[in-house]
């Protein structure tokens, strides 16, 4: 609970900026789950709510000392952000806060399991700094959670599958201990438009290649990957993004939330890790725990399809993910939503 303090509390702060009346936050909401794949093992749960903030416009000439924090982060990712400085940038802010659990395959077993991942839960909350030139978008993100009983992840399945009449994991006991997760990511991405309808214009494709690093004791690891969008009036963002650190890809335009008509198109994406620290399999930083051999490469290919009108947006993907510890039965496959509200 004190990641989602700490996130309200980064809320409020940023209320206080000043942003351009005319452009609009928005609002996200998350939720992962492998039951859309008739299954109930792994990375079972995820959720994230994120806030985007409007684009910040030039804090220099703010008075008083509420905007030196801004100004103090621009001038520490400025370098990050390469490109032609005439050309006009785009900043936001992004607030989260999460949850993700994760179970071995065995739900009656009350015993550790070596050849199986552990359970484990991560509570989290995250600040992000987004900057947008052109068809370029670079994202580093901040979360800071906890690991452990304290994540309350068996507290929050034994609630759902009690809710909906299915049997509860036994080996809870077990889990992860208690520790405190960090976690810095950065993520750049491109858009290439590929091909688009000549007559109206309606129609098109485009490509977003992405790469990224995260460090910290949570996940260390280094990725690359791209999304192939095809559809009725592509929205001018980034893609569809899954609960995936930096991941988030949608950037408030100007205004055109309010007015914006119907959009819905196709995709396919992908993303290769390099894997040096996965606590969640690792186990834990600083004590003994259970824990399994990983592997350091580790994919995951997504296929779905969105919808869009005015200030709302909706996703939805199936995901599919190899194995991910030497041990791994098979790889697994769970379904991802995401809803954005722009106001």
């Amino acid at each position: 609970m004190k990641a989602f303090a700490v996130t309200v509390l980064i809320g409020l702060v940023v209320s206080n900026v000043s942003f351009a009346s005319e452009d609009p936050w928005t609002f996200n909401i998350y939720f992962e789950n492998d039951l859309f794949a008739d299954t109930d093992l792994s990375y079972t749960n995820g959720v994230r709510f994120s806030w985007v903030s409007q684009d910040v416009q030039s804090f220099s000439t703010q008075e008083g000392q509420a905007y030196n924090w801004v100004n103090t982060l621009n001038d520490w990712f400025e370098p990050l952000h390469p490109g032609d400085s005439k050309q006009e940038a785009y900043r936001n802010i992004v607030v989260s806060a999460g949850q993700m659990m994760f179970t071995p395959e065995d739900r009656f077993r009350t015993t550790v399991d070596t050849n199986d991942r552990p359970y484990a839960g991560w509570l989290y909350g995250g600040i992000g700094y987004q900057m947008r030139r052109g068809h370029k978008l670079n994202t580093v993100e901040l979360s800071i959670g906890v690991v452990g009983p304290a994540a309350l992840a068996h507290q929050t399945q034994d609630f759902v599958h009690e809710a909906q009449s299915i049997e509860v994991f036994h080996g809870w006991d077990n889990q992860l201990e208690n520790e405190l997760g960090l976690q810095i990511i950065f993520e750049r991405k491109s858009r290439f438009k590929l091909w688009q309808q000549q007559s109206a214009g309606n129609w098109s494709a485009d490509f977003i290649p992405h790469w990224g690093a995260s460090l910290g004791n949570v996940a260390t690891y280094a990725n690359a990957g791209g999304e192939l969008r095809f559809g009725y009036r592509l929205a001018d963002d980034f893609g569809v993004s899954t609960i995936r650190p930096g991941g988030e890809n949608i950037t408030p335009g100007q205004g055109e939330p309010y007015n914006r008509p119907w959009q819905v198109y196709g995709f396919v994406s992908a993303d290769a890790r390099y894997v040096a620290r996965n606590i969640f399999l690792d186990g834990n930083t600083f004590e003994t725990s259970h824990s399994v051999d990983k592997r350091h490469w580790v994919g995951d290919v997504a296929v779905g399809v969105t919808a869009a009108y005015r200030r709302w947006r909706i996703s939805y993907s199936q995901v599919y993910r190899s194995k991910e510890f030497k041990t791994q039965r098979k790889s697994q496959s769970y379904g991802s939503i995401s809803l954005s509200y722009s106001y």
